[in-house]
């Protein structure tokens, strides 16, 4: 049996229909940029979160960097943000001539905010928390550093749509929630797209300003802006997939706790879930001391993985120049070497299912 990390057509068909019945009525309309679907998906989807305000984009990325410029930041400032996060959340500090300041994770792969007062300095602006892999960070401790030391909070939401802590929905804590709709997510566009929502009416008005060219009126250009708009093709299909988002969080769910539940080989570790919070599953992340002989031995047996992530932000070529070493990250580094990303995706027959398990559980036994 072969089964791939993510089979995206699966989730079409589960709902084709009313996804070419959107797209249909953005061609028919004869109006595809910022116009009545845009509206109408930042208006669910700012429900949905629990926020005031939502500015559609063109990706994920963008709604960081746009979110950090919003706020600011800048030259000489400082930002906190895990060590062990993708390195678009770097990207969207160092794009605006911040400097990232690394904290290492927990063992649910967020922010350790035990870690992070010890790297509060006088410049840091800023923490970026990220959910990596669909659960949520520990928000109520970050939300009292925030508060006390007088700083913003930025939530980097690209694998968390429709995770809670505490139940409130992650993305509604800080000044300004960053998601990501690329394809793959759990609440993914069939291209690229992305958003900001917050609670602060002037920070929306910039953003939707700086995302077309820095204007409220057409060639009255208040900002340096950028070209970041969301399209009414995406903005329509996205509508259709937030309508049926707690169907695809609930499938993956059922899917994580066949792993959890069917899983049990010592030289596997299984993802922890915080108590007093939820997990949505963009990915499951396993870890093994043998991870690049776990990886091809899956390989070997028809199962594709990925490696979230290999090489982190503090040792990308691109940023030799932060001046950091293997070893400054211990933690973050270790996870590095030892994570890998199981199938995770709707639509995952059963059999495939228990495939995996069944493959997982057997290495060591015939390697």
């Amino acid at each position: 049996m072969n089964i791939d990390l993510a089979v995206l057509g699966r989730q079409f068909e589960l709902y084709q229909a009313e996804y070419e019945a959107a797209a249909l009525r953005v061609l028919r309309s004869g109006w595809y940029v910022l116009g009545p679907e845009v509206a109408a998906f930042e208006q669910s989807f700012a429900q949905y979160v629990g926020r005031k305000y939502c500015v559609g984009l063109n990706s994920g990325l963008d709604a960081l960097t746009l979110a950090v410029r919003a706020l600011g930041i800048g030259a000489g400032d400082e930002v906190i943000v895990p060590a062990n996060t993708y390195i678009a959340t770097v990207l969207a500090i160092t794009a605006n001539g911040a400097t990232p300041v690394f904290v290492e994770p927990d063992a649910y792969f967020t922010l350790d905010a035990e870690r992070i007062e010890a790297a509060v300095t006088p410049q840091t602006k800023a923490i970026m928390v990220v959910h990596l892999y669909g659960q949520a960070a520990e928000m109520d401790a970050v939300c009292r550093i925030a508060e006390a030391h007088g700083l913003h909070l930025l939530e980097d939401c690209a694998q968390s749509h429709g995770a809670r802590f505490a139940g409130t929905m992650t993305g509604a804590f800080g000044d300004a929630g960053c998601f990501s709709f690329y394809p793959t997510k759990n609440l993914g566009a069939f291209g690229d797209a992305g958003a900001v929502v917050t609670d602060d009416e002037a920070l929306a008005k910039t953003l939707r300003m700086l995302r077309n060219y820095g204007s409220e009126k057409k060639y009255h250009n208040k900002l340096v802006g950028v070209n970041s708009r969301l399209d009414e093709l995406q903005a329509a299909l996205l509508r259709v997939k937030l309508a049926h988002l707690g169907e695809v969080i609930a499938e993956r769910e059922r899917i994580a706790s066949a792993y959890l539940a069917g899983i049990k080989n010592p030289r596997i570790r299984l993802p922890e879930v915080r108590g007093n919070a939820n997990h949505v599953w963009h990915q499951f992340v396993v870890q093994t001391e043998d991870r690049d002989a776990f990886q091809s031995y899956l390989a070997s047996h028809g199962i594709k993985t990925v490696i979230h992530y290999p090489i982190p932000p503090h040792l990308a070529e691109c940023y030799a120049s932060l001046g950091h070493h293997e070893g400054d990250y211990p933690i973050t580094e270790h996870m590095a070497k030892t994570v890998l990303s199981l199938p995770m995706f709707n639509g995952m027959r059963e059999d495939e299912v228990q495939y995996v398990v069944e493959t997982v559980n057997a290495y060591g036994r015939d390697v």
